[in-house]
C-alpha cells in the first residue's frame, strides 16, 4: 500500500510513528507488524487513529476529496471490529464518470420533453408591491422519508410530506404581501434518497425509504409545482432555486430541469440552472447567499460571499445567508460575522430512526421573509407544523 505522507502531521505519538514508518518502509501493515515483532493489526490500528483523527480535523487528501477517488462514488463500506477496535475497514467504490452523469441529465432532460409547457396559464395579482421579494426558504423537506411512530414518535412518509409542504406554502403565501419577486428557495435534501439504493451517496448511510423511487420523485416533482403556481398567485414573477444536498445530488437536478421543463412557456417564472454549491441575488440594497450546509463551515460563509460576489457585496448594505441542513434555527449575527448573517433553517419532516435515536428533537416550522428594496427585512412570518397537526 502507498502510504499518504500528509498523515505525519497528525501524529501524537511516537509509537503511531513508529507504525507509518513501518508501512512505508515494509509497504503493508502486514509487513509491518512482522518487521517490528508486533502482534496482528496493530500497524494497522495506529494507522486508523491517525487517519481518523486527520479526518476530524478536516483533512482529506487531494486525490480522494472527501475519501472518494475521481470518478467514483461511495458505495458498501464495511467495518471489521476486534478487541482493541476497529481493525480494518473496506471501502467499496464504484465507477461513475463524467459521462454516466451527462448520460443521467440527457434522460431526464428526454423525459421532461413531454411536459414541456404545460403550465396553466395563471394570472398575476392585480396590485404588489414591486419594492418587495418574498422569500419561502424550504429547509430539507426530505420527500421519501420513512418514519413510524412506535420508534419516532410521529409518522411521516412521501404522502404526509407533500401535504405539510404545500399548506406551508400555501398558508405563508396567503399571508404574504403581493410582492414584485417571490423567491422558491429549496435549501437542499429536499429528496431523502438520490436513486434506488436508498443510500446517501458519500457515506453508504441506510435510509428508511417510503415507496418506489419513482413514485417519490413523482410526488416531489408535483408538490414543488404546485408551490410555485400558488406563488404565481400573489407574486408578479416567482424565481425558483433548487440547491442539492448531500441526500440529493442527482435528484435535485431532475427536479429542476423538470420544473424548468412545465413552466417553459410562463415568462413569470426563472428557475436557476446553475449547479454550483453556492448561490446568489441581489435585490436592491440586500444581497443573498444560499447553500445547503453540508460543506463549508457556516462562520466561513461570509468570506466565500465577498470572495465569489465582490460587486454585489460592495452595492449591497444587508447580506444574509439561507443555509438548511442542521435541521434546526440558527443565527450568527453580523456582529459576529462582519457584515453578514447566516441564518439556517428548520425542516417540516419528522425524524427518521437516526436522527430521534441520536436525540435529535428540533421544532418544525417554515417561514416566509420579506425585503424591502431599499431597507432589507421588513418582515417574517412563521408557519408552525402544528398549524397542519
Amino acid at each position: 500500500m502507498e502510504l499518504d505522507e500528509n498523515l505525519y502531521d497528525f501524529i501524537k505519538t511516537d509509537t503511531e510513528r513508529e507504525a507509518l514508518n513501518a508501512i512505508k518502509e515494509h509497504g503493508s501493515c502486514e509487513a509491518a507488524d512482522k518487521a517490528c515483532g508486533k502482534a496482528r493489526s496493530w500497524a494497522s490500528q495506529k494507522h486508523m487513529q491517525v487517519k481518523r483523527r486527520a479526518a476530524r480535523r478536516g483533512y482529506a487528501p487531494n486525490h480522494f476529496a472527501d475519501g472518494v477517488a475521481p470518478g467514483y462514488m461511495m458505495g458498501k463500506v464495511t467495518i471489521q471490529r476486534g478487541p482493541n477496535g476497529v481493525e480494518r475497514v473496506w471501502e467499496r467504490q464504484s465507477p461513475e464518470t463524467q459521462a454516466s452523469l451527462d448520460a443521467f441529465e440527457e434522460t431526464i432532460r428526454s423525459m421532461c420533453e413531454s411536459i414541456k409547457g404545460q403550465s396553466p396559464k395563471i394570472k398575476p395579482p392585480k396590485v404588489s408591491d414591486k419594492d418587495l421579494l418574498t422569500v419561502i426558504p424550504m429547509g430539507d423537506p426530505h420527500f421519501g422519508m420513512l418514519s413510524w411512530k412506535p420508534e419516532t414518535g410521529e409518522d411521516f412518509n412521501t404522502a404526509k410530506a407533500e401535504e405539510v409542504t404545500f399548506a406551508a406554502v400555501d398558508a405563508l403565501t396567503d399571508l404574504a404581501p403581493a410582492s414584485g419577486t417571490g423567491l422558491l428557495l429549496n435549501l437542499g435534501d429536499y429528496f431523502h434518497a438520490d436513486d434506488s439504493t436508498n443510500r446517501t451517496r458519500n457515506s453508504g448511510a441506510q435510509l428508511d425509504v417510503d415507496g418506489r423511487f419513482q413514485r417519490v420523485a413523482e410526488i416531489g416533482f408535483r408538490a414543488m409545482i404546485r408551490c410555485v403556481e400558488r406563488m404565481l398567485e400573489k407574486n408578479e414573477k416567482v424565481i425558483v432555486r433548487n440547491n442539492k444536498g448531500n441526500h440529493d445530488p442527482h435528484q435535485s437536478l431532475m427536479l429542476n430541469i423538470a420544473v424548468n421543463a412545465w413552466f417553459h412557456n410562463e415568462p413569470r417564472v426563472y428557475v436557476d440552472p446553475s449547479p454550483s454549491p453556492f448561490w446568489y441575488y441581489r435585490f436592491g440594497n440586500t444581497l443573498i447567499g444560499s447553500t445547503h450546509g453540508d460543506g463549508a463551515k457556516l462562520p466561513d460563509l461570509p468570506l466565500i460571499m465577498a470572495n465569489d460576489a465582490p460587486n454585489d457585496w460592495a452595492k449591497a448594505e444587508h447580506r444574509v445567508w439561507h443555509v438548511g441542513h442542521f435541521h434546526h434555527n440558527q443565527k450568527l449575527a453580523q456582529k459576529d460575522l462582519v457584515g453578514c448573517e447566516v441564518e439556517t433553517h428548520r425542516t417540516l419532516a419528522a425524524s427518521d430512526a437516526w436522527h430521534h435515536h441520536s436525540g435529535y428533537r428540533s421544532k418544525k416550522d417554515m417561514k416566509a421573509i420579506v425585503y424591502h428594496h431599499s431597507m432589507g427585512e421588513v418582515n417574517r412570518i412563521r408557519w408552525g407544523i402544528e398549524r397542519f397537526e
